[in-house]
């Protein structure tokens, strides 16, 4: 969509402008639904989505009372898929205030295996619902019915009274009441128990371990390796990755199918595909499954009396919306299995003073979809997606990381090139050298073509407009744009410049940005559909009704139509890189267009001098910091030569400042770590800092007899002011009293309580976990450093209640936290050790811990695995 703004910073109204889209977006996705109503058979997809092509307002639009209704019938709809059954309780008195029409035949058909316990229970509105099932089970659903999150324990095996047969009972809570989803349990599977998540993390940890192994720098590596991923675990026909773009609409990123399939890899499609509606219920149910899109929905019965409707938008029953069928049907798409991919929305938010806002940590936006599709219905039991979706939040765990690289990397080379611009500005004292010489600004962001406009005359460089047209757009800023620096937008017909249409596809979007009252650098960028490729099947001429029928095809070509005339949008990077430039420019000449070289010059040689003074008192203050440090720390040249060695690890030791200067760092390290601490110095010295590596110094003199020292160190490469790694310093964490502590207690064959309940202060703190997930070991030292008592967490569950994000004892920062320290607890129930990484929460009073996690299994005489 066009956005038309001035070019200036403009992070702080990123949200701003998403919301304003989003509303615009909503707005129109309600007109679509109500004209698919309307119009059934005889509705056009194509056309349609063209007549609702329109610029995106600039104000927060009013919400309409179609709208309202429109997204009221979406979250309140009253049809369930019928490959299961649903139940609405009232969270007090259990008492069934809604159910699903198939319902009562599901959940209380007797059957001749099983011995009647009585009359068949009759299932509706009031019936208590622990009468519909074993006493096992309804001792298990009552006890997770009272959880404060319910949905730890999903799934619920549950057995009905009547028949036996098995369900999967999905508990989630909505106002007043509880929703609980019935799945039957094949008999072809073995029904997960209680505390299902760890079960089902193990279905995911072959991809999950896939993903970890990946090196980074790709997301398209990154995406490739997770369909491919979900392709195997799923068996679906075909997966794909979808990408939304800035302006909403998606992208088929990567994709993996069975031979004969119809690749879709390389679709666009607009962002009307897949409402705003349909991204907000993402949001909350992660994973969303269509069995069969040919089978008939269920109704729900609901209780008349009830004050308000209930939601059922959180069922994993939930029936889709029949525009959705029908999409799917043209796909010959009979079933379907989408995930969610949240990450960090890292948009800055701005308070009234213009810092960042305290608001900001949590948020979260959806980046894309992992979807599958199937040419004959297919079901996937409960535990399989729920190992889907954990391995969704690792993913999107890598995907933020592979974001948070490419802005390191864009920020750098944006760096760069600004600076090699200054210097030509410094050096030239005008501005043509930065369309003259290398690098020039097309350099600094992406485009087609740009163009300085300076003292009346015109410099071109790539896909620019002519001369003429150059003048005239300058014209039309300078009437229409008169008190604006400058503008981007990514479509000048939007933005209402009148000769745009003569310009064609060449010139679409524009940034401009204004030096002086007559001076102005432009950058240009051609239509958006000149940067696509569909790797699908060209458009056969006899084929009728293309746009009629929903289908990957047609929604290609409304994409198209959608970005006629349109680029891709400017960024809010690369307007803050264009901004900067246009500061250095306007900082370089006055308003007449001279140069301010002169001025320039004699006011950088005072900066550099009172640099310099402020930069040694700096460096004085940090060497002393360093020398006088509680922890070890010794630094190298990029020979390995000791060139720094603090007091605290001098003490360590026993190695004198003065004796440990010039020494090779290979010659004070134990043998045993020789290997470790080189790779380690290598890596370090390319500007790979890797972090808490463990390794053994020599001690020397009285220490002689101590045996080595025990660190735990992190590199950090030392480099001049041209970037270029100069040395390596270390700072260590000396271990050698808790490595003594858990070697003597270790040693003590099978009395494993003597190491967890022992109340020496050198044990340092433990806890643990049953096979099931439950909490069952939590030593003193541990209670010390949470301040939560044994008796507070035993018994609950470990991932959520114990350590969690929400209500949990103990809060860890984030999702992505939560998730890696659920992959460590997998791993290690399945045998996999980890050592020393980095653990972050809050205890019980508000105080941030961070220490180093060990994390093991705990098994019996025969090696299999009990915690």
């Amino acid at each position: 969509m066009s956005s038309s703004r001035p070019a200036a910073s403009s992070t702080s109204s990123s949200r701003t402008r998403a919301s304003v889209r989003i509303i615009a977006q909503t707005s129109v996705d309600a007109k679509l639904d109500a004209q698919f109503d309307e119009l059934g058979s005889s509705f056009d997809y194509t056309q349609s989505i063209s007549l609702q092509t329109n610029p995106p307002p600039t104000q927060l639009p009013q919400r309409s009372e179609k709208v309202t209704a429109y997204l009221s019938h979406i979250q309140k709809g009253k049809l369930i898929q019928p490959f299961g059954c649903l139940l609405a309780v009232d969270e007090k008195a259990f008492q069934v205030i809604a159910f699903s029409a198939n319902a009562p035949d599901m959940l209380t058909m007797i059957s001749h295996q099983v011995p009647s316990e009585g009359d068949r229970p009759a299932l509706g509105i009031g019936t208590d619902v622990r009468s519909l099932f074993t006493s096992p089970s309804t001792a298990a659903l009552q006890k997770a019915l009272g959880f404060p999150d319910v949905s730890l324990l999903n799934p619920i095996l549950v057995h009905c009274k009547t028949s036996g047969k098995p369900f999967y009972a999905i508990v989630h809570r909505v106002t007043n009441c509880l929703i609980i989803d019935f799945e039957p349990v094949s008999h072809t599977e073995s029904p997960t128990t209680a505390a299902g998540a760890l079960q089902s993390y193990k279905l995911a940890a072959k991809a999950i371990a896939k993903l970890q192994s990946l090196p980074g720098g790709s997301v398209r590596r990154l995406c490739e390796t997770v369909v491919q991923e979900v392709f195997e675990l799923t068996g679906y026909d075909r997966v794909m990755a979808y990408r939304f773009h800035e302006d909403d609409h998606g992208e088929v990123f990567t994709e993996v199918t069975k031979p004969g399939l119809e690749p879709y890899v390389g679709l666009h499609y607009p962002a009307t595909d897949i409402p705003q509606a349909a991204r907000f219920l993402f949001m909350k149910n992660k994973v969303r499954m269509i069995c069969d899109c040919r089978a008939r929905p269920v109704k729900i019965h609901q209780d008349d009396k009830l004050p308000a409707e209930i939601t059922f938008c959180g069922s994993t029953l939930r029936a889709p919306h029949s525009c959705h069928l029908q999409y799917m049907e043209n796909m010959n798409s009979i079933a379907s299995l989408v995930m969610a991919v949240v990450v960090n929305d890292d948009d800055e938010v701005l308070d009234e003073q213009g810092a960042p806002s305290r608001q900001q940590s949590g948020r979260k936006k959806l980046w894309g979809l992992v979807v599958c599709h199937h040419l004959s219905p297919r079901f996937v039991p409960f535990p399989l997606r729920y190992a889907c979706e954990f391995l969704m939040q690792v993913f999107a765990i890598h995907v933020n990381k592979e974001f948070e690289l490419e802005n390191q990397i864009r920020e750098k080379n944006i760096l760069k090139t600004q600076t090699l611009l200054c210097d030509m500005l410094l050096r030239d004292g005008d501005p043509i050298g930065i369309v003259s010489q290398s690098p020039n600004i097309m350099d600094l962001v992406k485009c087609d073509g740009a163009a300085l406009l300076y003292n009346n005359r015109i410099w071109q460089l790539g896909m620019a407009p002519t001369g003429s047209q150059i003048h005239d757009i300058a014209f039309w800023l300078a009437e229409s744009h008169m008190d604006s620096t400058g503008l981007s937008t990514d479509s000048l017909l939007d933005a209402g410049y009148p000769g745009a249409l003569a310009l064609g596809d060449t010139v679409c979007g524009m940034a401009a940005a204004r030096i002086t009252t007559k001076d102005i650098v432009f950058w240009f960028r051609s239509h958006t559909a000149s940067e696509i490729k569909w790797g699908g099947e060209k458009h056969d001429p006899e084929e009728e009704d293309d746009g009629r029928r929903m289908h990957p095809r047609s929604s290609f070509n409304a994409f198209l139509q959608v970005v006629k005339n349109r680029s891709l949008p400017w960024n809010d990077y690369e307007m803050d890189a264009i901004h900067s430039l246009q500061l250095i420019l306007r900082g370089t000449l006055d308003d007449n267009g001279k140069s301010k070289k002169g001025s320039l010059d004699s006011g950088m040689g005072d900066m550099r001098l009172e640099g310099m003074v402020e930069l040694q008192a700096v460096t004085n203050e940090m060497v002393r910091l360093i020398e006088t440090a509680s922890v070890p720390i010794l630094a190298v040249d990029v020979d390995g030569l000791i060139n720094g060695w603090n007091m605290k690890v001098a003490d360590l030791t026993g190695l004198s400042i003065d004796q440990a200067m010039g020494r090779h760092l290979l010659s004070l390290v134990e043998d045993c770590s020789a290997d470790r601490v080189k790779m380690m110095l290598e890596l370090a010295l390319q500007g790979d800092e890797e972090k808490n590596v463990q390794f053994q110094m020599k001690t020397h003199g009285a220490r002689s007899d101590e045996g080595p020292v025990i660190l735990i160190v992190n590199a950090c490469a030392n480099r001049d002011l041209n970037e270029n790694v100069v040395g390596v310093c270390f700072v260590a964490q000396d271990m050698t009293g808790h490595k003594m502590a858990m070697d003597k207690f270790t040693r003590i064959q099978g009395d494993y309580k003597a190491i967890v309940q022992n109340p020496n202060p050198l044990i340092p703190p433990i806890f643990g976990a049953d096979e099931f997930g439950w909490c069952s070991e939590w030593n003193l030292a541990m209670t010390k450093l949470t301040g939560w008592e044994r008796e507070d967490v035993i018994d609950k569950m470990l991932l959520g209640e114990v350590f969690g994000i929400n209500r949990a004892c103990c809060r860890m920062k984030n999702r992505e936290a939560f998730v890696t320290f659920s992959i460590i607890v997998n791993n290690a129930m399945m045998a996999e050790e980890t050592e020393k990484v980095p653990f972050e929460f809050i205890n019980r009073y508000g105080r941030p811990v961070e220490c180093l996690l060990s994390v093991s299994k705990k098994g019996d005489v025969l090696e299999t695995a009990t915690g």
